[in-house]
Formats: structure tokens, sequence, C-alpha cells
């Protein structure tokens, strides 16, 4: 079988809803056989690369990190929508994992503003779907490869109530600010309530030497989206000079396409 059989091979496996399609997946399970670690890095290369090709030309991003679980009404998704807005009337791209709740209501908010709106969704057993309020989306088989890149294109991260995921994603963002594999990039932790024990138990790990006390100055905790707003504005386009100018254009040659230009935002 050739080289490129054999590929077309281990994808269609990949894709199959059956239980080899279950052992492919589950790859954190010890080494396989060199044939399929070679494939799954082959795999794992070009979700990478093709989506680096999209997301390369979005311009300077805010990534909203939250439970999928909130519904409309919840004070948390209301919230989440007028932070989205707000991003975009700063001309950010607001980014998300592109599902429900928190970061279907980041997309809305940007999107009903004019805004540019975009998710990374993640394709999993139940089939979560893109949220209808993005205008363009990304599909992802890896968790690890969606978190990298949602970090890699945000110079801000906003970070409402969530569960397991939203706490992985607050923590990986936070160890990597930390430890200087990123730029010091504003955090914000919206819910005061909600985030009290944590901001306590890190309280704690200070006290215990686990943390530096400027650690716990890496993030900003409100309830108010104007505050936070404002705190993003001063920390990220006020320090980096940041400019919707600056969106790097595709070039024709290497097939690159862009993302269409929206309305200009009004500005109040």
């Amino acid at each position: 079988m050739g080289l490129w059989n054999r590929y077309q091979e281990y994808r269609r496996l990949l894709l199959m809803e059956d239980k080899r399609r279950k052992r492919m997946h589950t790859f954190l399970v010890g080494p396989g056989s060199r044939e399929s670690e070679f494939w799954f890095s082959v795999l794992v290369f070009w979700e990478f690369i093709t989506s680096i090709r999209k997301l390369h030309f979005i311009g300077p991003c805010v990534t909203v990190f939250g439970s999928a679980r909130f519904g409309e009404d919840h004070p948390y998704y209301i919230a989440a929508r007028e932070m989205g807005a707000k991003i975009s009337e700063q001309n950010f791209t607001v980014l998300t994992g592109g599902g429900p709740g928190i970061m279907e209501a980041a997309n809305r908010g940007a999107f009903e503003r004019g805004g540019l709106s975009v998710g990374c969704n993640i394709i999993l057993p139940h089939e979560q779907k893109e949220n209808p309020y993005v205008d363009r989306y990304f599909n992802f088989k890896y968790f690890f490869v969606r978190k990298t890149l949602l970090v890699k294109y945000s110079y801000a991260f906003v970070i409402f109530p969530g569960g397991f995921g939203t706490l992985d994603e607050l923590f990986e963002t936070l160890t990597l600010i930390q430890t200087g594999k990123i730029e010091n990039f504003p955090m914000v932790l919206f819910g005061k309530e909600y985030w009290k024990p944590l901001v306590e138990m890190m309280a704690k790990m200070e006290n215990e030497e686990t943390i530096l006390p400027e650690d716990l100055d890496l993030f900003l905790l409100t309830d108010s989206v104007e505050e936070a707003a404002e705190y993003l504005r001063r920390e990220t386009f006020d320090r980096f000079e940041l400019s919707r100018k600056k969106v790097i254009s595709p070039v024709s040659v290497f097939f690159e396409k862009g993302i269409s230009e929206k309305p200009p935002i009004p500005q109040n």
C-alpha cells in the first residue's frame, strides 16, 4: 500500500463510528505500533498547519472561555453577550470554543455588534455543534491543538464561570504567563462570587509559598463588564499598540483565504 493510501486509510479509521474509531482516538494509552504513532503525528501536524493557515488572518483576538451549559436567560450568558459586544467595540476579534453557553453568548455579542466572531469547535462523541453566531468556525479533533490555538492568537483572556474544561484553560493559560512562555497578557476572571473559593485557594497557595505574591496580580477579578472592557483596552491596545490595520493579508500564490471585511463598527 502506498504512503498516500496508508494516510487515507488511517484518516478513514479516525472518522469511523465503531470500536476502531474509539481506539484511534484514545491515543494516550501508552505506545502503539510504529505505523499508528507515525500517522497520529502526521494528523496532529496536519490539524495544526491547516488551522494556523486559517487563523493567521483574523487579526488581534480576545479569547472568551466559560461553561457550555448556561442558557440565554442566565446572568452569566447575558454578561458574556455584553462582553462580546464590548470587545468588538475595541476592534478585537472575539475568539471562543465555538459551542453553546458562554461561548455562544460572547460570539453573539460580537456578531450583533458587527465585529468579527470566530469559533474553534471540538468534535465530541455527543457532536457539539458550532453556535450560529460565528463568522467563521473550525472543527478540531484534538483538544490540545484547539487549546494551543485559542491561546496563540489572543492578546487577552476573559474567563467566565465554567467546569473542568474552563479550569483547565484558566490554569494552563496562567501557567504559560507565569513561566514566560507567552507575554503577560491581561486575564479577567468574571464573577466574583463564583470564583471566590478559587481565589481563596490561590491565597492559601501564596501563604504556603507554592506561588509568588505577584502571581495573584496576573488577573483581574470583577463583576463589571465596563471595568473588564476598560482593563482590556488599557492592557492591550494601549500597551501593545494594536490595530486592525496590522491584520496580515493572504497571499493567493499560497492558496490562502482571508476573512471578508465587515462593515465598520460605529463608534459612540
